[in-house]
């Protein structure tokens, strides 16, 4: 059963949001990819947020660019939480939807990733449902190790070849 649902409001954001599917596949979190769009189906969108804790969801991330409201009537709806992934917009670089993302009214908290930040937002997911999922907890320990190996190979190498070979190899 899906624990995390992944909302966006068009399919325009589907590129952006995979992402966060991407990681919670890394970490074995169930999930359901939604197109959804509280503006121009708000009956379905309301119905949809009403019953998704009694189907098992859990945590619900929701993409938007623009005015960006599907996060933050999610959080209105869902007692669960709620986290906004600004998108990038070509018209004001998606700082419009992460101000309306991040400034909520109180009582209605939404937490909210940087533009883009898809793969973060389902960190965040993972994070919060590894309060009562040692196994999960696990693999996110595992994780982090894998960030810190990685960069500790990349200095190695640029020890080992110097700047231009590394930026050489890099750009190919």
């Amino acid at each position: 059963m899906a624990k995390v649902s992944i909302l966006m409001g068009s399919d325009s954001d589907l590129e952006v949001m995979g992402k966060a599917a991407e990681m919670l596949e890394k970490f074995g979190i169930e999930y359901e990819m939604k197109i959804i769009s509280a503006h121009r189906m708000p009956d379905i969108f309301v119905d949809y947020a009403k019953s998704a804790e009694e189907r098992g969801i859990e945590v619900i991330i929701a993409g938007a660019g623009g005015a960006a409201h599907l996060p933050g009537m999610a959080a209105a709806i869902f007692q669960l939480p709620v986290i906004g992934v600004p998108i990038y917009s070509k018209t004001v670089g998606g700082v419009d939807a992460l101000y309306s993302i991040v400034q909520m009214p109180s009582g209605i908290p939404v937490a909210t990733v940087a533009i883009n930040g898809a793969a973060n937002a389902a960190i965040l997911a993972a994070k919060m449902l590894s309060i009562s999922d040692l196994e999960l907890r696990k693999k996110l320990k595992e994780y982090k190790e894998e960030l810190k190996n990685g960069v500790a190979a990349k200095d190695e190498k640029l020890g080992k070849i110097g700047y231009q070979e590394y930026i050489r190899e890099k750009n190919q």
